[in-house]
């Protein structure tokens, strides 16, 4: 049975950071896709950032509207996935959802479909 765990949401004013942490039991993080996704209030689930071991490196793909701001890392060998955010804006505010996939590839990284695992959520809100 897998399950996903994420701490580290908060309130943060905007250009500030929050660092969020995602721990799973039951998957092997080394043959898995891991990621973190976003749901604002009204508006659909979306990506933020995913990582999966490809070609003896942790690869990572992220969204336009993050990249350069927000981070993933995570070590394989602890299970751990981090999002690193910082300069933080109001529109960064939602729930943050880790999720996981069992095959490391790039296919689809960005579609919550594709991935068959998720966390419980963590508010991130972000006040101007």
């Amino acid at each position: 049975q897998v399950q996903l765990v994420e701490s580290g949401g908060g309130l943060v004013q905007a250009g500030g950071s929050l660092r969020l942490s995602c721990t799973a039991s039951g998957l092997t993080f080394s043959t898995a896709t891991t990621g973190w996704f976003r749901q604002a209030p009204g508006k659909e689930r979306e990506a933020v950032a995913t990582i999966a071991w490809r070609w003896s490196a942790n690869i990572t793909y992220y969204a336009d509207s993050v990249k350069g701001r927000f981070s993933i890392s995570r070590d394989n060998t602890k299970n751990t996935m981090i999002l690193q955010m910082n300069n933080l804006k109001p529109e960064d505010t939602a729930v943050y959802y880790c999720a996981a996939r069992n095959r490391a590839d790039n296919r689809y990284w960005y579609l919550p479909g594709s991935y068959e695992y998720w966390g419980q959520g963590t508010q991130v809100t972000v006040s101007s």
